[in-house]
Formats: structure tokens, sequence, C-alpha cells
């Protein structure tokens, strides 16, 4: 455990306004984005054994896309509104309001989990069939819906926790524990979709359930490191006790958030459904698509997650020019990173489908809908960095105004009206465009915060702390 520095912070936490951007930036995304990639990679594995049973079975977990997102987006809500609000008490350097933040992870996670344990339970086969699963798929669908459900209380309390961890500047554990329960999940899924020896043969099941005992590991390792007095927090049984005045800043923040993630799983089953009604080597295509832009979406998780505490720390702070310039410094780099990942699956498109399937008719449709699939994802990284952004400035309201922007405004309508004229191309067109419209808009707004701070004196005011004297040279500032 790292020592106090003499502002009553630990070191790990003090850097987040003091470290060289650069180097503070790659600290904190570098692991995160190491286990982002390692989600998307079991989830590749996942794609690639499920493949071996069929298309269809790839198309049955496609469809449950939206469910996914549904926990994802209740994890990372709450999570996001706890990163702000814990970065920001330590930036104000308040240890016992960070203590009661990092608490409240665990009475949303009991309440929460339960929700979606019970609704999975009795109302998996409905689901599946509201998220446009056909005939042919929904029996499967129901199996992975009722199996990852009963997983959801660990994934949340991960979701959660990283984010905890994360606020204090801390992004190895996270990575550390994520990377433990991907390893299990992928040494699980062949015996639980085949029933390899003692195991039963589940199929689609098998997966989730191979991704629900995943999850429980490390929920169990991120539970043990942050009571067990294994990282900043010296969590007490107060600090657990629900505040439900914590908890509204929590989703001041969070809940914008949330609705942005919401408003994605709504979008997303309209647009699963959509692509159903072009039959499931539609929807397996569209999945295999998901899966391997997800190897460079993740990054741009990842380097907002890193970008969050920074941002919510100089807010606390006030190190108001050190804050923008960790903005442009992470958006630059997201550029040349998924410019260069653009090309390679544009090039490589065929030969990266057909490691998952390489059925002829999957391969006619799959092609095509990849290419315009990431055609525009050079665009995505900066527009969530901008909205990360508003995020760590306690702005959430318009984080939210923002995404639903792209969602609403532009993808919705699109997805609605081309498929009519243009058919699937239609389905696949919609996406570059919502993404194109939703970059610009995020780019303007978030411009326009930065001149508003300028012109209102607000960099004017002395920053909340001093920088420690052996991370900064004397008269040097504290900007990178």
């Amino acid at each position: 455990m790292e020592a106090e520095s003499p502002g009553g912070l630990h070191k790990t936490t003090e850097r987040l306004g003091t470290e060289r951007l650069g180097k503070l930036l790659l600290r904190l995304s570098l692991p995160s984005i190491a286990s982002m990639v390692t989600i998307s990679l079991y989830h590749l594995a996942d794609t690639i054994w499920l493949g071996r049973l069929s298309y269809e079975a790839i198309a049955a977990v496609t469809v449950t896309f939206p469910f996914f997102i549904l926990v994802i987006a209740i994890g990372v809500g709450s999570g996001v509104g706890a990163n702000a609000l814990a970065a920001r008490r330590f930036g104000e350097r308040d240890i016992e309001a960070s203590n009661r933040v990092a608490g409240q992870v665990f009475f949303l996670t009991a309440v929460l989990g339960a929700i979606l344990v019970l609704a999975s339970a009795f109302w998996a086969r409905r689901i599946a069939v509201l998220l446009g699963a056909g005939e042919d798929i929904v029996h499967p669908a129901a199996d992975y819906i009722f199996y990852f459900g009963l997983g959801t209380p660990f994934i949340l309390f991960r979701l959660m926790t990283r984010n905890v961890y994360q606020a204090s500047g801390d992004a190895i554990k996270p990575m550390m524990f994520t990377i433990a329960g991907a390893i299990v999940n992928v040494v699980l899924d062949p015996f639980f979709i085949f029933g390899w020896g003692p195991f039963p043969e589940m199929g689609v099941g098998g997966a989730a359930l191979a991704t629900t005992i995943a999850g429980a590991a490390g929920a169990a390792l991120s539970f043990y490191y942050l009571v067990a007095r294994k990282s900043v927090y010296r969590l007490k049984m107060r600090h657990l006790k629900p505040d439900l005045s914590i908890i509204r800043q929590i989703y001041r923040v969070g809940l914008p958030s949330m609705v942005m993630e919401l408003t994605e799983t709504v979008v997303f089953a309209l647009f699963n459904r959509t692509v159903a009604g072009f039959g499931s080597v539609a929807l397996a295509a569209l999945g295999i698509a998901i899966r391997i832009s997800d190897l460079a979406f993740m990054p741009i998780i990842g380097v907002g997650n890193g970008l969050l505490p920074i941002v919510g720390f100089c807010f606390g702070a006030r190190l108001w020019k050190r804050l923008w310039s960790a903005v442009r410094l992470a958006s630059t780099a997201l550029v040349v990173l998924l410019a260069a990942a653009t090309v390679i699956m544009e090039v490589f498109t065929p030969q990266l489908i057909g490691i998952f399937n390489d059925d002829p008719e999957l391969i006619k449709v799959a092609v095509p809908g990849m290419r315009l699939f990431v055609s525009t994802l050079v665009l995505i990284g900066p527009a969530i960095v901008f909205i990360t952004a508003f995020q760590g400035l306690s702005k959430g309201g318009t984080a939210m105004v923002l995404s639903l922007a792209r969602q609403l405004i532009f993808f919705v309508p699109a997805l609605l009206l081309l498929p009519r004229v243009l058919g699937l191309t239609g389905v696949w067109i919609s996406i570059p465009i919502s993404d194109g419209c939703g970059a610009i808009i995020s780019a303007v707004w978030l411009y326009r915060e930065y001149r508003l701070q300028q012109r209102s004196g607000v960099w004017e005011v002395p920053p909340a702390v001093e920088a420690v004297p052996e991370a900064v040279p004397r008269g040097r500032a504290t900007l990178d």
C-alpha cells in the first residue's frame, strides 16, 4: 500500500493532479484497455465456439445483445456516477466522503441485481421474443438470457467497483479481476457448450453459464480487495449503510449515462428486429461484425475510463487547463489508433469473418455489412471522449442529450427509412450516418463549453490544492 502524500491523499490518487498527462493517461487507460480487450476476446471465444454449432447459435446470442446492454447500462451508469463523485471528493481531499461513496456499491448491487435475476428467471422466453427471436432461435436465446441473468449481480458489482477503483487512480486491480474472470470464461466455454468430460451439453445456454461463473470469480476478487484494506479505501460498516443523499448525487451524474445506455438497449432491440426481418443469416452477420469491431471499440471505452477520473479530479481541484489538455490528448490518441484499426478491418474483412463461420451465404451477407459497420469507427472514439468529459464535469444531462441525439435524431430515423429503400444495405448504412452526425454535434458542444469556461473567468480562480513538491518540480505548473 502506498504512503499518503503531504496533502492527505495516497500517492496513487495524488498523481491524478500532478503526473505528466501522457504518462498518467497511459497508466490509467492501458489496464482498462487490457480489461476491455480481454472482455472482447472472451466474447470472441464464445462466438467462435458457438459458430461450430451453427450460425443459428450465433444469431441466438446476437438477439440477446440488448439484454446484455441493459445490464451493462445499469452497472456502468451507477459506476460512472460513483467514479465521478468519488474522484471529485478525492480532488477536494475528503477521504471519508470517498469511502461513503464506495460503500453504496453494495446496496445498489443487491437491489438492482435482485430485480434482474427475477426478470431473467421468470420472463426469459418473453424477453427473447420481444428482442426479435424467431421460432428457429427463440429456445436457445431464452436459455442464454436465463443463465446469463443469474450472474447479473456479479456483473453489476464488478462494473461498479471497477469505477470505484479507477476513481482513486488505481486501474491495475480492475484489470486483474477482469482478466481472471475472462480466463475462467474461456476455459469453461467448450466444457459447458459441448458437454466435455463430466459437464452437461448445454449449447448456447452453456456459454451463458460460463459467463456467470466467470463473473462470480471476478466479483469475488473485487470484493476481497475492497473490504480487506488492500486499496486506498478503508471501508467500515457505517460506509455500507444506504445513504440516499449520496445515491442521489451518484445518479445525478450516473443516471444520464444509464439513460444513454438504456436508450442503446431499446435502439439495439429495434436494430435487432429490423435485421431479423432479413433472416437468421443477417443476425449472425451482425453478431460477427459486432464481435470483431469490439476489438477496436473496447480501447475507446478503456481510454474513457482512464480519462474520467482525471477530469473528475481536476474539476474538484480546479485544475482547468490540465483538464482540457487531458481531453485533447485522449481524443488525438484515439483518432490515430482507430484509423489504423479501420484500415486493417476493411482490408481483411473476409478473413476475419471466416474465423467464425465460413458458410458462403453468411460470408456474402457479412462482408459488405461489416465494412459499412466499421467505416466511421474513427469518429466514435473522440465522440465518446467528449461525452466522458461532460460526465467528469458533472454535466451528466448534457452528456445524455448528446448521446440521445445520436440515437434518436439520427440513427432511429435512418433505420426506419433506409431499409425500405435499400434493403439490408440500408440497415448497415444507418450506422455510419448516426456515428458521423453524433460526433460532429458532440465536438461542437464541447468546444462551446471550453469557450464558455475561458470567458467566464473560472480559469483565474486558484486551484483547490497545491501540487505535491516531489511530483511536480518547483516552478512548473500542473499543466502537462
